[in-house]
């Protein structure tokens, strides 16, 4: 059977400059307080185009781009996206090898750095032979021997235009870097096509409207912020509120600051916001939505608190979003939502055949469009195969379907818990941990077992102004969950370590282990000598 036509989409810089032609004074862009509107943006983006170009960047050409959130960042990605350039969009929070490795992976003879971030940039230009300038964001005393470093503002050409766009809308755009949280960062290579595509898909499934401000508290070189706030907003003609993190204290007031309808969250985010104190101003903001993972237990009650919708869905950097809950259909408890029809989707075994429904295996992914997915990893010719063996992508996590077609996230491949002969899934376990009253915040992971194996230990937070027993949350989780998945250790910590994206760092966790502060179930339980 024949497929069917493809959406036709245009590049991100042609839908851009279609956008300062058919809203010209609408604010594009919000970061704190300062708005940007898309002829604004639009020129910008062209006289940087050009001094770029004047630079000897040229089109295919990886160019590094380390920054927070600011407008220069946007600005700086779409004028490389204009010459046909490969933004590498590199987490700020990187150092020392993780640094290198990540801009390594570029190659690349120009980048563009925030000025805070250049002496880290100092320490591991020995292992980046082919740099030779740095185009600099702010003051900076910092100096790179044998790279010349060149003011943001210097670069900007406003009496040049770049060339004629060349690049196609299959071309490589960006590269977004996987967290790294369970190895070494992998870049994803994702074109016009995948940026634009995924934007409409968003629009569509979450019904999004020309009248909405989309919020992100996230950071731009994830794709939360890039391509599923900024795009979607190039895609309606709307506004891009960023901010420049996340903050519990200060969520709401931003919130209300920057008129936000829509926003996103992920990881224990949702939980921060329901743990603090409820106050009567709390229905009073301008949100009738937001989008992310996990939706937890207490959606009703956060919903009813804030007067808003809570939507789950599912989706990487590698594949984009293949699986929403839809707006106007009856919320699925546990569930993600369900597939849409740009993908094929399947659930395996460790054979890649498919097991029955309510089974848990591994999601695959195929789409049913051109660069829907990343176009590979960037240097990584044999991960780029291995990740699509047998014609489908792995998607490395655990998910279970129902017979009406809901899917469940379960756990990824990687985060999961040999205990006793039994597999555990790190995620399930933590849902039930967070249902507590006094926790903020929790992960689950494997220390080694003297009997072999792991057992299983949690880091928890506590919740402001709340004391944690373990004994009674070990009791807790013993009346919610199987006894195989009740926790041995608990450790009771003020933060969990966190990436800029707000994944834990599981690895520093289980580097630390089980320390003199650890609680432990089987010692509680021995008669005192």
């Amino acid at each position: 059977m024949p497929l069917s036509r493809a959406p036709v989409v245009p590049t991100i810089d042609a839908l851009l400059a279609e956008r300062a032609v058919s809203h010209p004074e609408r604010v594009f862009l919000r970061f704190a307080g300062a708005d940007h509107t898309f002829s604004e943006v639009h020129r910008a983006v062209d006289g940087l185009a050009a001094g770029f170009q004047r630079l000897g960047v040229t089109a295919g050409e990886p160019v590094p781009v380390v920054m927070g959130n600011r407008f220069e960042f946007v600005v700086t990605w779409l004028a490389l996206a204009r010459l046909g350039a490969i933004s590498t969009l590199v987490n700020t929070a990187l150092r020392g090898p993780a640094l290198a490795h990540a801009l390594a992976t570029a190659d690349a003879t120009t980048m563009v750095v925030e000025a805070a971030g250049l002496p880290e940039i100092a320490t591991v230009a020995a292992a980046l032979p082919k740099l030779r300038r740095v185009v600099v964001v702010g003051p900076s005393p910092a100096v790179i021997d044998g790279v010349e470093t060149i003011p943001f503002a210097a670069v900007v050409a406003v009496d040049a235009a770049p060339p004629a766009p060349s690049h196609r809308v299959t071309d490589p755009a960006m590269v977004l870097f996987t967290s790294g949280t369970t190895g070494p960062s992998k870049g994803c290579v994702l074109s016009h096509r995948y940026g634009i595509r995924q934007a409409q898909l968003m629009v569509e499934h979450l019904g999004l409207r020309p009248d909405d401000v989309l919020y992100c508290p996230f950071p731009l070189f994830h794709l939360d912020a890039a391509v599923l706030t900024v795009l979607p907003a190039l895609v309606l003609g709307t506004t891009a509120a960023i901010a420049e993190r996340f903050s519990v204290s200060g969520f709401w007031d931003d919130v209300r600051r920057t008129g936000a309808t829509v926003f996103d969250f992920m990881g224990a985010t949702l939980t921060m916001l329901h743990k603090q104190p409820e106050q009567p101003a709390d229905v009073d903001n301008p949100v009738r939505l937001a989008w992310g993972v996990p939706v937890p237990e207490f959606a009703p009650e956060f919903e009813r608190r804030f007067g808003l919708q809570l939507l789950e869905l599912y989706g990487s950097t590698d594949v984009g979003i293949p699986i929403y809950q839809r707006p106007h259909e009856p919320r699925v408890v546990g569930s993600c939502g369900r597939p849409v029809a740009a993908y094929d989707l399947a659930v395996v075994d460790p054979d890649d055949e498919p097991v029955a429904p309510g089974e848990r295996g591994e999601l695959v992914v195929r789409p049913l469009e051109p660069s829907l997915i990343a176009d590979g990893y960037f240097g990584r010719p044999e991960a780029t195969i291995e990740a699509r063996r047998n014609l489908w992508f792995h998607t490395g996590d655990l998910v279970r379907e129902d017979d009406a077609g809901n899917f469940f996230f379960v756990g990824r491949l990687t985060d999961s818990i040999r205990r006793r002969g039994e597999n555990i899934s790190a995620f399930e376990v933590e849902e039930v941990v967070k249902l507590h009253p006094d926790v903020l915040d929790a992960a689950a992971y494997g220390v080694p077992s003297e009997l072999t194996e792991d057992d299983l230990m949690v880091a928890v937070v506590a919740r402001p102004g709340h004391a944690l027993d373990p004994a009674a949350l070990r009791t807790f989780c013993g009346e919610r969950m199987a006894r195989h998945m009740v926790p041995r250790y608990v450790e009771v910590l003020a933060a969990l370590p966190r990436t800029p994206t707000e994944k834990v760092e599981k690895a520093v966790l289980r580097a630390r282990g089980v320390t003199a502060t650890t609680w432990d179930a089987d010692a509680a339980a021995r008669p005192a000598d």
